[in-house]
């Protein structure tokens, strides 16, 4: 090999002396003082300060000066942190391997996506033979000089020959759509504005394909203003996108968000409606042999989730959680659409069915047991086939491809398994290893576990544990919590180089399913939305006491971490239990529980989380809610808070107003900061010099804060 972490460590720890020694940094100059504002909201009778109000205006200047001083103060702290430097020089050697993307098939040639190693993004490429060497077909390197305009979605068209692809600017959510050429790798005239949430599906004929996209929001507010009036629209390539035709849209319904896909025989346009992100939604279809034909309103109820799967003629598949929380197939014949008359294919069973897709001539089912991968294949009628052998307990996703191909990819990844793609052989059953990652450590050197054990209402709750080989459990271990817990989001295992970084320190890293995911279907993700959401930080809590209690750690060697939603989660679980966490890493977090659905598209959110607006809703909200539950008078964790200037999903004003009332109320002498990433967002398309950077400032202030042992050496040691 294989130069370990504590090689690399010694490049600079002439610091650290001629022995190991535990080093924890503490602030040498208070937080920058932050305004208080006598901003007071009244909800259902309840009085409510809001003194940071100020901070969610980013455009002011007030608010620019406060980024300013805040991230110079913690530039000051991170920059003396001993891990740092040996950390990214780690992460820069783990992160240099090839990636693969999923490669599909259109129109007689493939496509994919391929990293180097240590491009910012990922390069797309087509070939009409995979065992040749592929073209560059879009390079969004090129795009900025920075790294930071990342490729957001594509699709090519029947025949092979156009490209729709859209791309990001800084991490927003909003994008740009542009035609490419595929034999002439040159973009066409075509530019396409405002579009949030949408994939593009292409009519047969080449002529154009189908987006949604949002009406342009106010000068200066594109990043903060509310997303609604969602339409559906059907663009003819060679013309401007004001003459893009209104396929679908519904004024009395602004929260509505619409999805067209034009089904493999091109013959319908399949139309799904959401509301937000509840799982449950509407289906319409429109045929597309009929000119102007009318769209019919085929499912129309929200009463259960319809996932699209697939058509044979007229009958339509659809895997749906109606009468099946965990997930079945069923078969509606459109000519007769009656629900008496819909046709089981597949039956609900104790594992989890996620996702199903019709590709030569069977159903591939891909199923979730007890967070892990199961792969089957069953012929039209539901009857098995077979199982698809998967090389361990991972990941498996992918098998997308048409009814009448024969092949078809997937990827496999674990805890210590990077993503590998496999070419499956529908008609012979076999699998054939088509990329096989090469990256600079040693998985025998390390184990990966799962356990069950009981949270505060006995429910019993699986968590993932991986570590190096011949862990001591004396209770002394540094070890990193990470977790979710919502929106039907399934945490299975996968492989992260941040994660193998922090094991290779000696670091133990556990991962618990916590409810509110999808792990076990859609009563799992019940019991932990609106006024059960208590359960799922009951369940984060839990998983850290039970760590305690098997000795893998104690509270001042435990970091808790999460982004989003799972940001939200750390916020809530620090505030609810400070003493029992050495260090909390809440990223992008939702921390304002009473106002997230002022802005852009948090309104959505409200299906998993309710709202304040609703008084026992407010009620469960506020109990909770991060920013309110932080108090004066108590001895926090160090937290080391992350959040992006270009976040329009989780806008930044919550990081802010969670750190500045963190750091006037915190009484102990752990550091509380915030780091703003530029030009970034809420992380989707972020760069992967971005990525290092981050990453190596989050682990060295969590290895800093928990008394992570510096390795003695010497720059010689090399």
């Amino acid at each position: 090999m294989k130069f370990g972490y504590a090689l690399l460590t010694a490049l600079c720890l002439f610091i650290a002396g001629c022995a190991a020694h535990t080093l924890v940094v503490t602030p040498t100059d208070h937080p920058p003082a932050t305004l208080k504002t006598n901003v007071v909201d009244v909800y259902h009778g309840i009085t409510v300060p809001d003194p940071y109000r100020w901070l969610e205006n980013d455009n002011s200047d007030e608010t620019k000066a406060w980024v300013q001083s805040q991230q110079q103060y913690t530039d000051r702290y991170l920059s003396v942190l001993p891990h740092r430097a040996p950390l990214k020089a780690r992460l820069t050697q783990l992160i240099n391997f090839e990636r693969y993307g999923i490669p599909f098939r259109q129109g007689g040639r493939y496509f994919f996506t391929r990293n180097d190693g240590l491009q910012n993004q990922s390069v797309v490429y087509t070939t009409t033979n995979l065992d040749a060497a592929p073209v560059v077909l879009l390079d969004p390197n090129g795009l900025s000089k920075d790294g930071t305009t990342a490729l957001s979605g594509m699709a090519v068209s029947e025949d092979g020959t156009k490209m729709a692809y859209g791309i990001s600017e800084a991490g927003s959510d909003w994008q740009t759509w542009r035609v490419r050429d595929v034999a002439t790798g040159q973009d066409l005239n075509d530019r396409l504005d405002w579009i949030k949430f949408s994939t593009a599906s292409w009519a047969h004929d080449g002529s154009g394909f189908y987006y949604s996209r949002f009406d342009a929001p106010a000068d200066g507010n594109r990043l903060t203003a509310i997303n609604e009036y969602n339409k559906l629209h059907f663009h003819r390539v060679g013309t401007p996108q004001s003459e893009d035709r209104l396929v679908y849209q519904r004024q009395d319904h602004p929260k509505w968000e619409f999805g067209g896909e034009v089904t493999e025989d091109g013959k319908f346009l399949i139309i799904s409606i959401h509301e937000g992100t509840d799982t449950k939604n509407r289906v319409y279809y429109q045929d597309l042999t009929i000119t102007s034909a009318p769209v019919v309103e085929l499912l129309n109820d929200f009463d259960a989730s319809y996932g699209f799967v697939g058509n044979i003629g007229p009958v339509f598949y659809f895997l749906t959680d109606l009468k099946a929380p965990r997930g079945r197939l069923i078969a509606i014949d459109t000519r007769k659409p009656e629900r008496s008359l819909w046709e089981e294919r597949v039956a609900e069973s104790k594992a989890t069915l996620t996702r199903v897709s019709l590709v030569g001539g069977q159903f591939v089912l891909n199923y979730l047991r007890d967070a892990r991968s199961e792969v089957l294949r069953v012929d039209l009628q539901g009857h098995p086939v077979g199982e698809i052998a998967l090389p361990g307990i991972g990941t498996a996703a992918g098998f997308g491809g048409k009814p009448e191909e024969t092949e078809t990819f997937f990827s496999f990844t674990s805890f210590t398994v990077p993503g590998r793609i496999y070419r499956y052989d529908l008609t012979t059953g076999k699998s054939l290893l088509w990329r096989q990652p090469k990256v600079d450590f040693d998985p025998d050197a390390f184990v990966v576990s799962q356990v069950f054990y009981p949270s505060k209402d006995g429910t019993q709750i699986p968590m993932f544990i991986a570590h190096r080989k011949g862990l001591k459990l004396n209770g002394h271990q540094p070890t990193l919590l990470y977790g979710y817990g919502g929106f039907n989001i399934s945490l299975t295992p996968s492989f992260s180089v941040k994660n193998l970084a922090w094991m290779e320190m000696g670091g133990v890293y556990a991962v618990p399913n916590l409810r509110g995911g999808g792990e076990y279907g859609e009563e799992w993700h019940q019991a932990g939305t609106k006024l059960h959401k208590q359960n799922v930080f009951d369940d984060f809590i839990a998983a850290a006491e039970w760590l305690i209690n098997h000795h893998y750690t104690e509270p001042k060697r435990l970091a808790i971490q999460g982004g989003s939603n799972g940001g939200l989660l750390v916020g809530a679980c620090m505030t609810q239990r400070p003493e029992l966490y050495g260090v909390c890493l809440p990223a992008v977090g939702v921390m304002d529980m009473l106002r997230f659905q002022k802005f852009t598209i948090g309104w959505a959110w409200t299906s998993d989380y309710g709202s304040s607006d609703q008084p026992d809703q407010f009620k469960a909200l506020y109990a909770y809610s991060p920013y309110h539950n932080l108090r004066p008078g108590v001895y926090y964790p160090a937290t080391l808070v992350t959040t992006a200037d270009h976040d329009d999903r989780v806008v930044p004003a919550h990081s802010f107003k969670f750190a500045a009332r963190l750091q006037e109320y915190q009484s102990g002498p752990a550091p509380t900061l915030i780091r703003i990433e530029t030009k970034a967002g809420h992380g989707a398309g972020k760069p992967t010099s971005k990525t290092i950077e981050e990453t190596a400032d989050i682990l060295a202030f969590a290895a800093a804060n928990l008394g992570v042992p510096v390795p003695s050496g010497s720059a010689s040691a090399h």
